[in-house]
């Protein structure tokens, strides 16, 4: 004969707390009832020489983490042109979000962004 051992069920959630246990998610995803993480800078990606010449435009997007202080931590590639990708990649490393705050405390935030590409007439 077998015995198993369940583990207890989780604490209850507290009222007002919005959901949230004490210690909290340290990291929220932008939707629903979250808001998107606020630019404070956005510096313009350049664009590259041999897409420009080959009048190549789009948008490259990507999944972000933007962190406690508001840098982007890590990004995924989602979609777009191979050209335009290094030049979008590299302007948005520079991008500087407010830190976004839940229940008074930073978290980091998982979002998506496009970067894009437009020529002009």
């Amino acid at each position: 004969m077998t015995f198993s051992t369940l583990a207890p069920p989780p604490p209850p959630i507290p009222p007002g707390s919005g959901g949230v246990l004490a210690g909290g998610p340290r990291q929220i995803r932008v939707g629903g009832n979250v808001m998107s993480a606020k630019l404070a800078e956005q510096p313009a990606p350049v664009y590259p020489p041999l897409a420009l010449e080959a009048r190549i435009q789009g948008i490259v997007r990507f999944n972000i983490v933007v962190g406690r202080e508001g840098a982007v931590q890590q990004m995924t590639l989602v979609s777009g042109h191979p050209l335009l990708v290094p030049s979008a990649s590299e302007a948005l490393r520079r991008w500087r979000y407010q830190p976004t705050l839940l229940n008074g405390e930073p978290v980091e935030v998982v979002t998506m962004v496009d970067v894009n590409f437009t020529l002009l007439p």
